[in-house]
């Protein structure tokens, strides 16, 4: 990964494996609202949203033995928070969007700079299902590696490249039928 586990987190999860459990509290304090918003942009009820990064903060806890520092400690949470919240929608109906046909576009075609078109994006992306919603904030918002970003997900790099590339394609699309009503 190309974040690298800082000393002091190091020090406090060998402590916390000493037996010095109190030490946790830290990195929920340190993360907690990150997770949140991580969790919040899947997990459309607030209230489920909190409780995924709940578990996600006792499930790192249980593991934290297993924790093997091929990340920061935060990656390693979100990919954690990130399964949960798969977990939480699988309840939910699946959405579904023919991207076969969907022309090519280039990132220009997508960031014109007109606020109104900004706010056809915001609202294209906003109508997203939430495991793609996901990608584009960590990869565009949170400026993320894809690298990062496949681990998060349990993915390969390029696959990601991929679904990054057809959910561009499905954001102009949108914009473009804003655009024609």
């Amino acid at each position: 990964m190309s974040e690298i586990v800082n000393i002091e987190e190091r020090q406090r999860i060998k402590r916390i494996l000493d037996g010095k459990r109190e030490e946790y509290a830290w990195f929920v304090k340190t993360y907690s609202q990150q997770v949140l918003n991580f969790t919040s942009r899947m997990v459309p009820n607030a209230e489920d949203a909190k409780e995924v990064a709940q578990d996600a903060f006792v499930k790192a806890f249980r593991s934290l033995g297993s924790f093997n520092f091929q990340s920061s400690f935060c990656t390693w949470v979100c990919r954690i928070a990130y399964h949960k919240s798969l977990n939480c929608l699988k309840h939910q109906p699946p959405h579904y969007v023919d991207i076969d046909n969907l022309p090519a576009i280039t990132d220009e075609e997508l960031s014109t700079g007109r606020e109104e078109r900004i706010a056809m994006m915001e609202a294209a992306v906003e109508d997203l299902p939430p495991d793609e919603r996901m990608l584009i904030h960590l990869y565009y918002y949170e400026d993320r590696p894809l690298r990062d970003i496949a681990y998060i997900v349990d993915a390969e790099p390029n696959v990601l490249a991929t679904r990054l590339h057809r959910i561009r394609k499905k954001l102009l699309l949108a914009i473009k039928r804003k655009e024609d009503e």
